[in-house]
């Protein structure tokens, strides 16, 4: 028997907001002697905050009891709900589940800017991820990236009329990390850069992807999902207004999966996958 979009929408509605602590110690990881927030798994070191989880040793994460099945066993969505639905939709744990990881609503609270980090965070956008210096200068200059305390690269999520809605946040030190603002609301907004032709867009996995990409393809807007998000509520704007979009998640299992999902709710989107993993990579290629 075919389970319908439909069945498969509201059995995620039901097992979305699972306990991720439930999850993990089913899954036999070991919580930290030192820190209760964080798990020993087989993919790393995971810490959960809420609905969040943070993969530490990989510098990924995502929200709710899908993307944590879908991260620590590589299923797809539709498995991963099916997955979840028949082993933990019983009532004691959607119930325990809902009251702990229902959160209050979230003010955005963007990092504090701090201008003496700034040649940090340019030396490592033009070193170490090969985005051009004219680039660079002309998006802190628009406001849409500065460098925050901890010498973060901070790239702006904009939303209606240009409010600010959130933030993606880079670690340019030698640890591996990513993030978004506490209280980002990527749903309402994205960063972007504004190509040649405005109603052409290549939609990436990251900021400084959707930066590589506008290089690569200067007559293209460039836009960030903030992670492979496959339908974000400001992307049926662009649908609406005829615009010519493309797919350009990363070029590995996880991104074409997602691909294929945001295409499946999107029949006109068309999937542009980079020659090397992402679009960086791509950059980074050529000067080798």
């Amino acid at each position: 028997m075919t389970t319908s979009f439909e069945e498969i929408g509201k059995m995620a509605d039901r097992v979305r907001t699972i306990d991720l602590n439930t999850l993990l110690q089913h899954y036999g990881c070991t919580k930290d002697l030192h820190d209760k927030a964080k798990w020993r798994t087989p993919r790393g070191i995971i810490s959960v905050t809420g609905y969040k989880f943070m993969n530490w040793t990989l510098g990924t994460g995502g929200g709710g009891a899908i993307d944590l099945v879908i991260h620590l066993q590589g299923l797809e969505f539709k498995d991963a709900v099916f997955w979840l639905y028949h082993n933990f939709s019983y009532p004691s744990v959607l119930k325990t589940s809902q009251k702990r990881l229902c959160p209050p609503k979230q003010i955005l609270k963007l990092p504090q800017k701090n201008n003496k980090k700034l040649g940090k965070v340019t030396k490592y956008l033009r070193d170490n991820r090969c985005i051009p210096r004219k680039l660079i200068d002309s998006l802190i200059l628009s406001g849409k990236l500065y460098a925050d305390d901890r010498a973060n690269a901070v790239f702006l999520l904009l939303g209606k009329k240009k409010k600010v809605v959130g933030a993606e946040l880079r670690g340019t030190g030698n640890t591996k990390w990513r993030g978004m603002a506490y209280g980002s609301k990527k749903n309402l907004g994205c960063f972007y850069i504004i190509g040649k032709n405005s109603r052409k867009i290549v939609l990436c996995e990251s900021a400084i992807d959707a930066a590589s990409c506008a290089v690569l393809y200067p007559e293209y807007t460039a836009i960030s999902t903030s992670g492979a998000t496959v339908n974000p509520a400001w992307l049926q704007n662009f649908i609406t207004n005829g615009c010519e979009i493309y797919c350009g998640f990363d070029n590995d299992s996880t991104g074409d999966m997602m691909a294929d999902r945001m295409i499946k709710h999107h029949p006109s989107i068309r999937r542009l996958r980079p020659t090397r993993h992402d679009w960086n990579e791509v950059i980074q290629s050529s000067f080798l």
